[in-house]
């Protein structure tokens, strides 16, 4: 099975430390960053996506991705 995940939030160090714990957990980019700009918060937030194979099991929606 493949799993997805898009991670998301501002553009900081909390940001980078999110998808540096998530790819020494076996997930690996799928994908560029995406930037967008908030005139709202006046801040630039990322997104990343990410995707992770795990043999054996299969897919169900009640899954919590963060978990694997």
């Amino acid at each position: 099975m493949k799993l997805y995940r898009f991670i998301t939030g501002p553009d900081d160090s909390t940001f980078c430390h999110r998808v540096t714990a998530t790819l020494n957990k076996g997930w690996e980019l799928a994908g560029s960053v995406s930037l967008t700009f908030d005139p709202v918060q006046g801040r630039t937030i990322c997104g990343q996506a990410v995707t992770k194979d795990v043999p054996g099991e299969e897919y169900s929606p009640e899954m919590k991705l963060v978990e694997y």
